[in-house]
C-alpha cells in the first residue's frame, strides 16, 4: 500500500489518478481521518499499517497566487518546511521510503553558455538575453539538481513560497530514503484555476518570461517510475525537456483554441510588479537530464503543450 498525503489538491488528484490507473493500492489521507501534521500521529500510522512507499503532495500554494503567501506567512511555513520535515522524521523512524512533491521555483533564470563558459543570468527580460533565447536557444541551459538554488532567502530577493519550499529541501537532506521530486508550473488539458493554461487565458495582462514547466500527468507518472524503477534516491527536476516563452504558450492557445481575446502584455518588469504582483516571482529553465537518465520517459514541453491544447476541456 502507498500512503498519498494531500490527495485533494491539485497535484495529489493527479497522483491518485495515476495511481489508480496503474492498479496500485493507495490510501488518500485526509487530515480529519490523519492528522500527519503531528509526528507521533504520522509514525503511529506507518508503524501500524506498513506502507511500502509514502507520497507527500500536501503544502501551501496560496491562493488565487503566492502573493497571498506573504500574508499567511505562518501557513505557508508550516505547509511548505515544517510538515516536509515531520514527515521525513517520520519516514525515517519507521523505515519507509517517500517522495516529496518540491518546486523548481527555488531558481530564478538560467545558466548561458558563451565563449566556452556558462555563468547564470538571473533576469531574462533584457532584450539581449531574450533575443538568445529566440536565436540561440542551445546556448541557454537549465539548473541541474547539483546547482545551488538561488531564488531563496540565502539568495533573495524570493517569495516567501520559495523560500519555504527552499529551506524544506534543506531540512530533509540525508533524513530517511527520499525523492526531493521538482515541479514547475504545472499544466494540462483540463481547465483548472491552478492550470498554467488556464491562467495564461484569463490574466488581464500576460507576463512574459521564459520557463520550464510541468505536464501534470507527465510529472506524476515521471515520480511513480522513479520510485517503480528504484532509482537512486534524491532531487529529480521533473520538468518536460526543453523550455518555452510565455509568447510562444500564447501562439499556442492562438492557434489551437481560437480566444475571442486578444492577449496584451505587460510592458516591463517594473509595470508587471508595480500593478499586478506583490511579491517577486520565479522564473527559470531546469534541467531535466537526470530524470531521463534513470529511464524515465517524458514528452518534451513543445509536444506535451501541443497536445493538451489540441485536448483542451473547457471548465
Amino acid at each position: 500500500m502507498i500512503l498519498l498525503l494531500g490527495a485533494s489538491g491539485y497535484v495529489g488528484e493527479a497522483f491518485a489518478r495515476e495511481l489508480t490507473r496503474r492498479g496500485k493500492k493507495f490510501h488518500p489521507a485526509s487530515r480529519r481521518e490523519l492528522d500527519y501534521a503531528k509526528f507521533e500521529t504520522l509514525l503511529n500510522f506507518l508503524r501500524e499499517q506498513k506502507p511500502e512507499f509514502v507520497i507527500n503532495s500536501a503544502g501551501y500554494t496560496g491562493k488565487p497566487n503566492v502573493d497571498s503567501c506573504e500574508l499567511h506567512k505562518a501557513d505557508t511555513l508550516a505547509g511548505n518546511t515544517l510538515l516536509p520535515l515531520t514527515v521525513a522524521q517520520a519516514c525515517a523512524a519507521a523505515g519507509v521510503p517517500w517522495g516529496h512533491v518540491s518546486s523548481g521555483c527555488i531558481y530564478a533564470g538560467a545558466k548561458v553558455s558563451q565563449g566556452g563558459k556558462v555563468h547564470v543570468e538571473k533576469d531574462f527580460t533584457k532584450p539581449e538575453l531574450r533575443a538568445l533565447v529566440e536565436k540561440s536557444p542551445a546556448l541557454v541551459l537549465g539548473f541541474k539538481e547539483e546547482d545551488e538554488p538561488n531564488f531563496t532567502f540565502r539568495d533573495g530577493p524570493c517569495s516567501f513560497y520559495s523560500g519555504t519550499k527552499a529551506l524544506a529541501e534543506e531540512a530533509i537532506a540525508g533524513v530517511g530514503q527520499s525523492y526531493i521530486w521538482r515541479l514547475r508550473i504545472p499544466f494540462d488539458e483540463f481547465d483548472n484555476a491552478r492550470n498554467y493554461l488556464s491562467k495564461v487565458q484569463r490574466y488581464a495582462k500576460v507576463y512574459d518570461n521564459v520557463n520550464s514547466i510541468s505536464h501534470r500527468a507527465d510529472f506524476v507518472s515521471a515520480c511513480l517510475d522513479l520510485w517503480e524503477l528504484r532509482a537512486p534516491f534524491g532531487k529529480y527536476n521533473v520538468t518536460n525537456p526543453g523550455f518555452v516563452t510565455t509568447l510562444h504558450v500564447v501562439e499556442l492557445i492562438e492557434k489551437h483554441l481560437k480566444p475571442a481575446k486578444r492577449f496584451e502584455f505587460w510592458s516591463s518588469d517594473e509595470e508587471f510588479y508595480k500593478v499586478a504582483a506583490k511579491t517577486p516571482r520565479s522564473n527559470c529553465v531546469m534541467d531535466s537530464t537526470k530524470l531521463l537518465a534513470a529511464g524515465v520517459q517524458i514528452r518534451p514541453v513543445e509536444a506535451a503543450l501541443e497536445d493538451s491544447l489540441k485536448r483542451w476541456k473547457p471548465e
